[in-house]
């Protein structure tokens, strides 16, 4: 098992057929700001479209600075044969307690459809249910996110339900679809 410290202390790499899923970099600046600046992008994160390179790099400063402070457990998802970072994978809200955690992900829209995130996702699900000792890994989704649902779908999640005004994004309350997959019912594919 690998421990709260551990983990946190030094982020595994996790490499897939087409991905490396790799720790951020500042100079990952230009190709976030390339997606993170798309309003494609930005409908169904809690954070607000990158304006200049200035906003993704003071954004790469806070999971650098969660790095330091063993608090993030965020990927860069980059793309083998270009080197490019084409989007992030994070899991957040890890109890080791309770072996559960939470995952979020986000793709550059050029790299939609190719069943990339598919690709990332199923692989840190399977090292969080190898390494980590997950029981359950669960995604809270925006109804209106029907791209991201069927990800979660495909993965094998279970809506377990909504939670109504579950947080405020962009200042109004939005509900949430509930998903959750447990280790039980995780089948990765390759």
């Amino acid at each position: 098992m690998m421990y709260l410290q551990e983990i946190y202390r030094q982020l595994p790499e996790i490499d897939t057929e087409r991905l490396l899923l790799r720790k951020i970099k500042m100079n990952d600046a230009s190709d976030l700001f390339e997606y993170a600046s798309q309003p494609a992008v930005c409908t169904f994160v809690p954070w607000q479209m990158h304006q200049s390179i200035e906003d993704s790099k003071a954004f790469l400063s806070l999971i650098l600075d969660g790095y330091d402070q063993q608090s993030k457990l965020t990927w860069a998802i980059e793309l083998k044969n270009s080197n490019k970072m084409i989007g992030t994978i994070d899991f957040f809200n890890w109890s080791q307690k309770r072996y559960k955690v939470e995952i979020a992900y986000v793709l550059s829209p050029q790299y939609w459809g190719k069943g990339l995130m598919a690709e990332a996702a199923n692989a840190l699900l399977s090292f969080g249910f190898k390494n980590m000792e997950l029981n359950k890994v669960e995604a809270s989704i925006m109804l209106e996110n029907q791209q991201s649902q069927r990800l979660a779908e495909k993965l094998g999640m279970v809506r377990e339900g909504v939670a109504r005004q579950h947080m405020i994004m962009k200042g109004s309350f939005v509900d949430m679809a509930m998903y959750a997959v447990l280790k039980s019912e995780f089948e990765p594919y390759n």
